[in-house]
């Protein structure tokens, strides 16, 4: 009876989950990264090298090139796509049947782990294919050894994957990290993860990089090909002439590597299973361990309320009558948009961003502080991340959407919306405005309008396609962090004189707009 309840909850975790759009993009971006990982020849863009060197295009360099590009992509993208499993049986009504049956927490646990493995796994196996097809395309080695192909997929990724989804359920059982906040919590652990992972001494073997480069380096060490000095990279990298290449026998498998990856899976497993210590079935009168809606999505009945100010409905033989207004009715769209967009966002947060503002202004005033004033700046275009998500996610998230569908003019509503957040954006990059006008001139205004439109244009665009509000928190978070880190080619926010046209940056803004409009129409006329 456990094992046919234990094959039920798994397999209907697995297809609700892969018929989520947040799916289908997770594992195209998956699919892309795998086929970045192994580039053309002439090709300045990389995923994994060694100095200036890279394998020869065979079974087992391709593999292993797209099992750690899979394993760095799936712990971060994998893990939004897992996550709210739990949540969702609560929101459903699931949760309340599943809690009057038999079932033992531990078996309930058991089926949400293994549903989510068998999700990032099926992404695996579409992986594994990719590389296959890549190696026939790249056409350096036509032979195809299977083993070779499969073996880091198996070794390297499936575990890292295995703890992205015992992590993820963990997170879902915590109340501070239920939410966005926790969302933007494992941006930061899966930093870790994967510098932590690389390092000659990491636990369980890592991401099992280190033991990876080790057999390339002494393969290099073989042909003659001095490798000291040649550092090893791991992720898309821009270089200034095409790699050279070695040939590689293969990973080198010991019993200790081996043993480190089954001990890591361990760790998983008993990872998923710890919170059936602390969860409450689903029980109210458990208000601790229940699991409630994410924190950063305010509740239905607030979101939706009309706002203060407007007339109070007349009645007329008992039935509401609503006062018409023929003149500013687009002002009163944006308006309420800005007020359902801003709904339930704490005090604490209107103060984070008044001191962050407060913070560039006074940086900037000092001669010499520009690195920290650019510090400060980056830190406003991150602070309303969880408020820019709601974007194009609320009306589905709260169960309205069908409601809004009797609206006549989409088009009209999606606008507002967007028109909602460049006001929230407008609002929290004030102050950096100041700042960029001070130390930069009036130029800087373009850069500062382009990227007041492309944040809100990228987060309603998202939001819209996936209806979820985790995508955009991913991209963005992404985004972010390779444009603070130096990329100057996605520099959106214009911290560098290198950065982008203003021009191109608000070209693609509205590229993203009107992406918004074709799939909003689009699906208004399928439902109609």
């Amino acid at each position: 009876m456990t094992a046919h309840t234990l094959t039920g909850l798994v397999a209907g975790d697995f297809k609700e989950r892969i018929r989520r759009p947040v799916y289908a993009v997770i594992l195209l971006s998956a699919v892309g990264l795998g086929y970045l990982a192994t580039p053309a020849r002439e090709t300045q863009w990389v995923i994994m090298n060694i100095g200036s060197y890279r394998g020869v295009y065979d079974s087992a360099y391709i593999g292993m090139a797209t099992a750690l590009a899979g394993a760095l992509w799936l712990t971060l993208g994998g893990f939004y796509v897992v996550r709210d499993s739990v949540g969702r049986d609560q929101d459903l009504g699931v949760g309340e049947l599943l809690a009057v049956t038999p079932m033992r927490t531990v078996v309930y646990f058991a089926g949400k782990f293994l549903g989510s493995v068998l999700v990032l796994a099926s992404m695996l196996g579409v992986l594994i294919v990719t590389a296959l097809v890549v190696q026939l395309a790249r056409g350096e080695s036509t032979a195809v050894d299977p083993i070779a192909l499969v073996t880091p997929f198996v070794l390297i990724a499936l575990p890292m994957v295995m703890l992205t989804a015992a992590a993820a359920l963990i997170f879902e059982t915590v109340p501070l990290l239920r939410g966005g906040l926790g969302n933007i919590t494992w941006f930061f652990v899966w930093l870790a993860i994967v510098l932590v992972g690389q390092a000659p001494q990491a636990p369980f073997g890592g991401m099992g990089v280190h033991a990876v480069v080790m057999t390339m380096r002494a393969d290099m060490a073989a042909q003659g090909i001095e490798s000291d000095g040649q550092e090893f990279s791991l992720g898309l990298t821009y270089l200034d002439r095409p790699l050279k290449t070695f040939e590689w026998s293969g990973f080198d498998l010991t019993a200790d590597f081996v043993l480190g990856r089954l001990v890591l899976v361990v760790v998983a497993v008993l990872m998923a299973l710890l919170p059936a210590l602390w969860f409450g079935r689903f029980d109210p009168a458990r208000g601790v361990a229940k699991v409630s809606a994410p924190s950063d999505v305010p509740p239905a009945a607030d979101v939706f309320a009309p706002p203060p100010g407007l007339a109070r409905p007349r009645t007329l033989m008992g039935l509401p009558r609503t006062e018409v207004r023929t003149t500013g009715a687009s002002a009163r769209l944006v308006a309420g948009e800005v007020r359902i967009l801003l709904r339930g966002v704490p005090r604490w947060w209107w103060l984070g961003a008044l001191a962050i503002s407060l913070a560039v202004l006074v940086l900037t005033s000092f001669s010499g502080a520009g690195l920290t004033a650019a510090s400060a700046i980056s830190v406003a275009w991150i602070w309303p991340i969880l408020i820019w998500s709601r974007l194009g996610t609320q009306r589905h998230e709260h169960g309205v959407e069908t409601l809004m569908a009797a609206y006549p003019a989409t088009g009209r509503r999606l606008l507002a919306e967007w028109a909602a957040g460049v006001v929230l954006t407008a609002l929290v990059g004030a102050a950096p405005l100041v700042s960029a006008v001070i130390t930069s001139g009036t130029a800087a205004v373009g850069t500062w309008v382009a990227a007041v439109l492309f944040v809100p244009s990228l987060a309603l665009a998202l939001g819209v396609l996936s209806r979820t509000h985790r995508l955009f928190q991913i991209v963005y978070l992404v985004l972010w962090y390779v444009a603070v880190n130096g990329v100057s080619l996605l520099d959106y926010m214009g911290l560098r004189e290198d950065g982008p046209s203003f021009v191109l940056v608000a070209v693609l803004a509205a590229a993203l707009l009107g992406a918004v409009f074709l799939v909003g129409l689009a699906r208004r006329d399928v439902r109609v």
